[in-house]
């Protein structure tokens, strides 16, 4: 089986994605074959994995996919590449609620993976070996060395000395300040990679100081010292090859938040993705048999996308002609009336639904819940049930009640608009949770060519 490895963190901002990134485009400037896969409900990492080593990134999430789609999906997609690198989220034992289920932990021992773990040393002496004995000591761990990160060349022998001389642990390296490789955050995480204009120039840097400062010899041993785990081979529905469909994609500044996986799971299902721009484009192809609308950044282009009347009125004249539209997040906020942003300014958007959204200054509803149908609608029968992630700045008058969504708290809130043809709301989904929404979807789409085609 693939050689692995995951780089976690201590928590939030030590710098699991910078060093994730630096390591990516060391080892692919070294020839080794390399895939990356990023833990949790994450959507902007993956975009730097992919401009740091020029591979795809998948993510892993035991919540959204289940257990065994995580052990699939790293098994899958890896099975052909000589080393896998998965970044970690948040802290290492970091899950669901007050527990470490749906964890970077948790995806490491399901798949057997050796931990790296990142520490940021700044501001700290010999507290840094207070802070690694726990994550050592606390629960059963796959932790197999250390990494430092706000380090200097100067002060790195110090820490490692300190560090294994009390712990049983290896330091294998460290990542000093650097700031002109310094990649800016804001309200949804960081700034994409593809609007950062010298994002190579900044990549480039990192990945001399990875090769540098960390021992990559040392990873790469780490790394082969995987262990094979089970997975079942038969987890996804056979492929599709009985139909066709033609599936818009809305990909731009605007909408660029998907799970790859899901995707995938479409085209095995008979689509033919094909993309669209809806600030950039004046209309959406005659061809169309599905559209689909994903989480992005809505409001950062809510100009933009109010001034492109020629593609409102056609996606709003396709909805009203019964196209299938699945929509979440920025996607959802699009099909709605309008788009107020926090200086007041309102936006008036496609106007497919009957809502008006504003954003706010704090995050709503966020994390994981269950969602489970109230009726039937596109996607389901009544009951049908799905893992979603709620992550938003904003609040719509018409979240809709399709759907009850419950957290493991027990707090509970309806969501989700449904009508005849339309699936949205501010869930995000990976559908590899239950295969069957996008089975029924892919129906949808089928049946709404079918239907054209006869007229």
């Amino acid at each position: 089986m693939f050689n692995r490895v995951m780089i976690a963190g201590v928590g939030s901002g030590c710098g699991k994605t910078t060093v994730t990134a630096a390591l990516l485009a060391a080892l692919a400037s070294l020839g080794e074959n390399v895939i990356a896969f990023k833990c949790g409900p994450d959507y902007i990492d993956p975009m730097f994995h992919r401009k740091a080593a020029g591979v795809q990134s998948r993510n892993l999430d035991a919540f959204l996919m289940g257990e065994n789609g995580v052990k699939y999906s790293l098994a899958h997609h890896a099975a052909n590449k000589k080393t896998a690198v998965l970044e970690g989220a948040m802290g290492l034992y970091d899950g669901l609620g007050s527990g470490e289920f749906a964890s970077s932990n948790h995806v490491s021992l399901l798949t057997n993976t050796p931990v790296i773990l990142i520490v940021n040393a700044k501001g700290a002496a010999l507290s840094v070996c207070a802070l690694i004995k726990g994550f050592l000591e606390f629960e059963r761990n796959n932790i197999r060395a250390v990494i430092l990160n706000n380090v200097s060349e100067a002060v790195f022998p110090f820490y490692r000395q300190m560090i294994e001389e009390r712990l049983n642990i290896n330091v294998i390296g460290f990542m000093p300040p650097v700031p002109q490789a310094q990649i800016e955050s804001r309200h949804l995480g960081l700034v994409m990679a593809d609007e950062i204009a010298d994002i190579r120039e900044k990549i480039n840097v990192l990945k001399e100081y990875a090769l540098k400062c960390i021992d990559i010899d040392a990873l790469l041993d780490i790394a082969g010292q995987a262990e094979a785990f089970d997975c079942a081979l038969d987890f996804l529905p056979p492929t599709k090859n009985d139909r066709n469909f033609k599936l818009y994609v809305a990909r731009d500044q605007a909408f660029s938040f998907w799970y790859e996986d899901n995707h995938d799971l479409l085209i095995a299902m008979g689509a033919e993705i094909r993309f669209f721009s809806p600030i950039h484009d004046r209309e959406l192809p005659d061809d169309a048999d599905g559209l689909v609308l994903w989480g992005g950044y809505p409001e950062l282009y809510a100009l933009e996308l109010e001034s492109n009347r020629d593609m409102k009125q056609s996606l709003k004249s396709r909805i009203t002609a019964g196209i299938p539209v699945y929509a979440e997040g920025g996607g959802f906020v699009y099909l709605q009336q309008s788009l107020t942003d926090l200086r007041e300014n309102k936006y008036e958007m496609l106007g497919a639904l009957p809502g008006n959204v504003k954003m706010t200054s704090k995050l709503q509803n966020f994390g994981y819940y269950e969602i489970q149908a109230q009726r039937d609608n596109l996607l389901c029968r009544a009951g049908g049930k799905i893992g979603a992630h709620f992550f938003r700045y904003s609040a719509s008058e018409r979240e809709g009640d399709c759907f009850l969504a419950v957290k493991q708290s027990g707090k509970t809130l309806p969501c989700i608009v449904s009508a005849k043809n339309i699936f949205a709301g501010y869930q995000h989904l990976h559908f590899w949770g239950n295969p069957d929404f996008a089975e029924n979807f892919a129906n949808a789409c089928v049946a709404y060519k079918n239907r054209r085609n006869s007229n």
